[in-house]
């Protein structure tokens, strides 16, 4: 009995050689992680990715890396980034991220500067003055109507747009006006002729934002429904770019929904527009969203 007990205790020779390396292979890993490297995946957009080369790189970042030094490796290792001084902004898992959120191993960053917000009409002195056409319908109803935000839609398509196709998408019988904003491709920019743009989007950040817009502007006006479309690609003169419809009970409403929504879009979903000129091409950039700019 006593021998079996001790056979019973005893670990025979070729499992302590099995346990003895699985534990070497173990400490040798906590040993390589003690460097905290980590691998990401960069991607990068617009005038950013001309400066860099490349659209995307797999990328290891040293120590316990936030948005902030991460960005700043970028940096070192891209030098042509520094061009853009404080105005890159800076995503983790196609989210704006603060600058100081921790990147984990893993993580899909992405590195851009501001989103295409495009010129105010006030500021255009040459050439066709309007980039937006905006119609509504309206009768009188003295009814209230209920929100259905399951009925709205927000989409990037590369096939040209049908405007009043969009627009019928968020007619009901119970709303009193639709309107329709269709923003399309104008030909003069600042005394400048363009033969056609190029739109370029981070496709699922760039919905995410949308329907975060969608759902901002359910709370800030009385409005039925919402519908936002945005073409990428090529885009001729005179093609349509982007077309957001909304309906509500009230023509006012469905108006100021509509001015806001274009504003916020512009301002925080990461779409870049690039114009191609006569003698030229340039990356169009607009405002920074506030508090993203990592640089602060």
């Amino acid at each position: 009995m006593g021998l079996e007990g001790e056979r019973c205790n005893c670990i025979p020779t070729r499992y302590r050689v099995v346990v003895l390396t699985s534990l070497h292979a173990r400490a040798t890993t906590l040993a390589e992680n003690s460097n905290n490297e980590i691998a990401v995946t960069v991607l990068f957009f617009g005038a950013a990715r001309d400066a860099v080369g490349q659209g995307e790189i797999n990328f290891v970042l040293k120590g316990r890396p936030t948005t902030a030094t991460a960005l700043a490796e970028l940096l070192e290792e891209f030098p042509g980034l520094k061009r853009f001084g404080r105005s890159l902004l800076f995503a983790v898992n196609q989210e704006y991220a603060a600058t100081d959120r921790e990147v984990r191993d893993g993580d899909e960053l992405a590195v851009f500067p501001p989103v295409s917000g495009g010129a105010d009409e006030a500021t255009e002195n040459a050439g066709p003055v309007n980039t937006e056409t905006a119609s509504v319908s309206s009768t009188s109803t003295s009814n209230a109507i209920e929100s259905d935000k399951n009925s709205d839609f927000f989409e990037l398509t590369t096939e040209p747009i049908d405007v009043g196709a969009i627009a019928r998408r968020v007619v009901l019988p119970e709303c009193g006006a639709t309107v329709t904003l269709d923003g399309y491709a104008r030909e003069w920019t600042n005394g400048r002729r363009t033969l056609y743009l190029v739109y370029e989007a981070y496709a699922p950040m760039a919905v995410r934002e949308l329907e975060r817009l969608g759902r901002e502007v359910h709370k800030r006006f009385e409005i039925a429904h919402l519908g936002i479309v945005h073409r990428t690609g090529q885009l001729e003169i005179g093609e349509t770019s982007v077309v957001i419809a909304v309906s509500a009970a009230h023509r006012g409403a469905a108006f100021e929904a509509c001015e806001w929504a274009i504003r916020e879009l512009k301002r925080t979903v990461p779409i870049w527009k690039k114009e191609v000129f006569e003698d030229g091409e340039v990356w169009v950039e607009g405002e920074e969203p506030a508090n993203q700019n990592l640089q602060r």
